[in-house]
């Protein structure tokens, strides 16, 4: 309760929204603090839906020219009016409530801004997810350290909207009309909380120097906005990003949430139910938290008793956001082959194929849809990416990596790569790893530094584990040639605080074999830029059978795997074996393919060797190689298929290795692609040549 009169209330908007507005004001005529004295709307309510003595105008004019000494209005509008209506109730001197989003555009913002300032008056947004006592707790528990070192704060929103939702008005899933910016969407209006929730959780009120805003904008819906997009904002200086997957287009109405991502501890708030689940090594625990309302919150700022939780100025940053996606092309239609219809008439929605798992791999992966690569998103393999091509035939991309989150250890590799008949075979950014890029090559620890992105390996008397630390560098692609059969690339690998600790020289080469097959060598050269770098894995660690570090290959899914080298067969018989050669046979999308790896002649000798054994068969003739691994001189394969699919060439599988300046390490794969089923080789030469 409080000693002051209740404050002189005007609503414009009364039905939508606005009925939320009316049972709450309600509510504060109950406790006293505030009277409806007037409403304008353009349609009439109905008798006994006004409180008695209210008044009720046709419009925002109308009801400023009959009403005196109101103290604050309301504005719960079609949001392409909200910076017209604001301005004139600034005029009038009141205080102003205005509905989520405040405006259209960042000039209106920056107008509106300077209207409030020189009226002296308070603007209130409504995003009602910021009156939450949640979000202090979490800021609170990001600055004292609680969830140890944060890297990224995420948000999901999946939810349901059918096809009433989208022609319930003119200016529904509209992005402008009658020539004035509307900017409706999923980003802009139905999941703009989890936006705006996420930013602020992450600090994130104003505009930040460096700030950079990306948005991936598609829709399944046919209107002219956005149902299902990707927002990402990065920061300088090492402040946790900001990456937020939503759509209207789920399968069923689920509760958005915000992450934070700590290396100690992972943070989940539903900010609709103000509930934040911690999960952590000591377990899981969950909080509940009260939330002020927004309006009572202005009354108690114009008071003097509090300060704004939603003011204008605090939501630069999200209205940047919105500017992005006004200003950005208009949304990628989702082709109908990946929508499913469910219902019918007014009650229809669409649901975009296998969208909850993609809005989880956006976020794991801090990474556009584009960026996937899913099916149905914006095909831009070629503006960050080299072809490499047999004849008319593009068998991989060579993509620079530049665009991937720090804690990727961004770096240059292929993908997709593909057999002849056209059969993807690789994955990059996958829900389990999505370091894990396509082929190429990642160190774990370079003197400390994580070149392979994820968490790293800490080996402790305790608790030997993965976690999450600030030491990812990445590999920058200083220059490229590319020619037929051929791509060079000159790398300099840098620690996390951009200093050099390796330079690299790597060799693509690939040719045809036969009809159904070809060979893609990779030969790459580290040199120490300065002093000597120590390459380490989690098993030159203690860490038994994960040695990996150097070539690896993430295949796409596949089913009915099969590995065998040239004295094993299966997954933990051949996981830190040598062998002069490997062979992966698999059913990808439904089509049978086959790799034949060999392993670097340059590889380390192990204590003992055998020969290996004759095979069944050769597979189809290739090329002979300039060199040959033989067994006793061969890397130790790493290999993963029941967790996933995996290969790779360790080049410090239980001991460091140490590169020198003047002396590099230099290592040659080759892999034969082949559609089809292949049998083993008989011998290592078999391997390359024609039987």
């Amino acid at each position: 309760m409080t000693d002051q009169p209740p404050a002189r209330i005007a609503l414009v908007g009364a039905h939508g929204f606005g009925a939320v507005h009316r049972r709450n004001l309600a509510r504060l005529a109950g406790l006293g603090r505030a009277r409806l004295v007037a409403v304008a709307d353009p349609s009439p309510l109905h008798p006994g839906e006004l409180p008695e003595g209210t008044r009720a105008y046709s419009d925002l004019p109308a009801l400023l020219e009959g009403e005196a000494d109101l103290d604050v209005v309301i504005v719960s509008t079609p949001l392409h009016t909200h910076f017209d209506l604001a301005e004139r109730v600034l005029a009038s001197g009141a205080d102003l409530y205005l509905e989520k989003p405040p405006v259209t555009s960042l000039a209106q913002l920056a107008r509106l801004r300077n209207a409030a300032e020189e009226a002296g008056r308070l603007v209130q947004v409504g995003f009602q997810s910021l009156g939450s006592q949640a979000l202090p707790w979490l800021r609170t528990a990001i600055a004292d350290g609680s969830l140890g070192d944060v890297r990224a704060v995420t948000a999901v929103g999946a939810w349901t909207r059918d096809r009433a939702y989208f022609s319930r008005s003119r200016w529904a899933g509209r992005r402008t009309l009658d020539g004035v910016d509307v900017v409706d969407g999923v980003v802009t209006n139905a999941l703009s909380h989890a936006v705006v929730t996420a930013l602020a959780v992450a600090g994130v009120r104003r505009a930040e120097e460096g700030m950079r805003v990306e948005v991936d904008l598609h829709r399944a819906n046919p209107t002219e906005s956005d149902d299902t997009s990707v927002v990402r904002v990065r920061r300088a200086d090492g402040r946790p990003d900001v990456t937020c997957a939503l759509t209207l287009c789920g399968p069923e109405e689920a509760e958005p949430f915000i992450t934070v991502h700590g290396s100690e501890a992972s943070a989940t708030l539903l900010y609709v139910l103000d509930e934040v689940r911690v999960e952590g090594a000591d377990g899981s625990h969950a909080h509940r938290f009260d939330r002020t309302d927004l309006l009572e919150n202005l009354l108690d700022a114009r008071a003097g008793s509090a300060e704004l939780l939603s003011a204008l100025a605090d939501t630069e940053a999200y209205m940047t956001v919105l500017e992005t996606v006004r200003t950005a092309p208009d949304p990628h239609p989702i082709p109908a082959a990946f929508v499913d219809r469910v219902g019918e008439g007014p009650a229809e929605h669409l649901v975009v194929r296998d969208i909850e798992r993609t809005l989880l791999r956006a976020v794991t992966a801090e990474a556009t849809f584009t960026q996937l690569g899913v099916p149905w998103a914006v095909d831009r393999a070629g503006l960050d990416a080299d072809p490499l091509r047999l004849g008319p035939d593009t068998i991989a991309h060579a993509r620079t990596g530049t665009d991937l989150a720090a804690s990727l250890s961004p770096r240059p590799y292929l993908h997709p790569v593909r057999t002849r008949a056209g059969v993807a075979l690789t994955d990059h950014l996958p829900l389990d790893h999505p370091w894990h890029l396509g082929v190429g090559v990642g160190l774990p620890d370079a003197n400390g530094a994580n070149l392979w992105g994820g968490p790293d390996y800490v080996p402790a008397a305790d608790a030997s584990g993965y976690r999450w630390r600030r030491t990812h560098g990445s590999a920058a692609l200083l220059d490229t040639r590319c020619e037929p059969g051929a791509l060079t690339q000159h790398l300099a690998w840098r620690d996390s605080a951009g200093a050099d600790l390796l330079h690299e020289t790597r060799e693509w080469r690939w040719e045809e074999v036969d009809d159904r097959s070809w060979r893609l060598r990779l030969h790459f050269s580290l040199d120490a830029a300065r002093g000597p770098v120590e390459l380490g894995s989690p098993g030159a660690k203690g860490r038994e059978g994960a040695g990996y570090g150097g070539f690896l290959w993430r295949f796409a899914p596949c089913k009915g795997i099969d590995i065998r080298t040239a004295d094993a067969a299966g997954e933990h018989a051949v996981n830190g074996s040598r062998s002069p050669w490997l062979l992966w046979r698999a059913t990808f999308d439904g089509a049978p393919a086959s790799l034949l790896f060999t392993a670097p002649p340059e590889g380390t000798a192990p204590p003992e060797s055998t020969a290996p054994p004759e095979g069944t068969a050769p597979p189809e003739g290739t090329a002979r190689p300039e060199t040959t691994a033989s067994p006793d001189t061969t890397d130790p394969w790493f290999v993963r298929s029941a967790e996933y699919p995996a290969v790779g060439s360790a080049l410090a599988w239980d001991a460091p290795v140490t590169v020198r300046p003047g002396e590099p390490l230099a290592r040659t794969i080759d892999v034969v692609v082949c559609d089809g089923w292949l049998e083993p080789p008989r011998t290592l030469r078999s391997a390359h040549e024609r039987s």
